[in-house]
């Protein structure tokens, strides 16, 4: 039997109480705290409203296995749950069962079906400067309540997932160090060892222009579809319906020129069009593999070169002379550039790529955990 059938069998014809939120659990806020109490020492982490703690004090007014849910700020709405003892802040409530309802539901569960209602929670919030959350609506949500052994295995499987989920993102951090550790050492030459020229040298700024109509969501990239760290792009929610952009074609280096701390860049496989937030860098030196050229680009060291001479405080630009003077190490060898390209081309795929490799793969687990919980939380009145 697949595990779809099994799970809809498990479902079938159970017995569901149907009780607000209010009604089963005790929502408290707790005790409100400074940085001035965090001690370095702290044993136990202070959960303050935010998705990481605010510091660690030595003291708790929490058990583990508690669920919480931010009450006030940016964060509002998010739900969590602490699996050690804690201290919790007055930007928090805590959800424990009440007496009535003592030992009737699983703290796990109640914690996944709020996770599902997340959204709901967010919207819950009041308008004003700070986003704040009262009690009577959150006492309000309304939860299932199936018997015990059915949240139990409710648990099992959503805890399955979320482990899985987080052994490749585990995983995915370790690969991004050991990128990190080898692109490092193979773009980091002696003098003697490599030919120095300035970017300049070897490439210019695309000098052609392209037409809107030959544009779409697929070959149009704008800063907002250049993704962060490395990661390419993703297809554009805009599309411009009129005028003349830059052209890129294939092999051209796309660096988002709008705060270059994020290490926007991409490397085309296609022809297509931008506009002026995004510098197009088109190869004129035959000696150099562009993809050699493209690893040089997305190394540390010219985006932090680029922050340095980058202009503006509040929204920093790249300063597009300035980027022309870097200078880019070039090994005599073609078969030396290969040999460097090979490597890290495997480590860009493995840990950056949203096609293929690990991200791939932990979109993937979401979306069957999503999957899953809709499922098995989807429970009719």
């Amino acid at each position: 039997m697949s595990e779809i059938s099994s799970i809809k069998k498990l479902l079938e014809g159970v017995d569901v109480e149907w009780k607000s939120l209010g009604e089963v659990c005790e929502i408290k806020t707790g005790k409100g705290v400074t940085k001035k109490d965090c001690l370095d020492s702290g044993k136990y982490p202070i959960i303050s409203g935010g998705k990481t703690p605010m510091g660690y004090i030595n003291n708790f007014n929490r058990n583990e296995n508690t669920v919480t849910i931010s009450r006030v700020g940016a964060n509002a709405g998010y739900v969590s749950f602490i699996t050690s003892k804690f201290y919790l802040n007055d930007k928090c409530f805590s959800i424990l069962q009440n007496d009535t309802f003592e030992n009737k539901i699983v703290s796990k569960y109640m914690y996944y079906f709020l996770k599902s209602k997340e959204q709901t929670i967010i919207d819950l919030q009041s308008g004003g400067g700070v986003p704040t959350i009262n009690t009577t609506k959150v006492s309000s949500i309304i939860i299932p309540i199936p018997p015990l052994h059915i949240q139990s295995k409710i648990v099992q499987v959503l805890d399955n997932f979320t482990e899985l989920t987080a052994e490749l993102t585990a995983e995915l951090t370790a690969r991004k160090k050991q990128y990190s550790y080898y692109r490092d050492k193979l773009l980091t030459f002696q003098e003697d060892e490599v030919e120095w020229k300035t970017l300049g040298e070897v490439a210019e700024y695309s000098k052609t222009r392209i037409s809107f109509d030959k544009l779409n969501e697929e070959n149009y990239v704008g800063v907002d579809n250049l993704l962060q760290n490395r990661a390419g792009k993703t297809v554009s929610k805009y599309v411009p319906t009129e005028g003349n952009f830059t052209e890129y074609k294939n092999n051209d280096i796309l660096i988002g020129n709008i705060r270059p701390y994020l290490k926007k860049i991409w490397q085309a496989n296609c022809t297509g069009g931008t506009n002026g937030d995004v510098l197009v860098i088109h190869l004129t030196d035959n000696s150099i593999n562009p993809q050699y050229l493209y690893q040089v680009l997305a190394d540390d060291k010219f985006f932090e070169y680029n922050m340095q001479h980058a202009k503006g405080a509040k929204m920093p630009r790249g300063n597009k002379p300035k980027i022309m003077e870097y200078k880019v190490p070039i090994p005599k060898d073609l078969t030396q550039q290969e040999r460097i390209v090979s490597t890290l081309d495997k480590f860009d795929t493995l840990t950056n790529s949203i096609s293929e490799g690990l991200p791939k793969e932990i979109e993937l687990r979401k979306k069957q955990y999503e999957y899953y919980r809709d499922l098995l939380l989807g429970f009719k009145k």
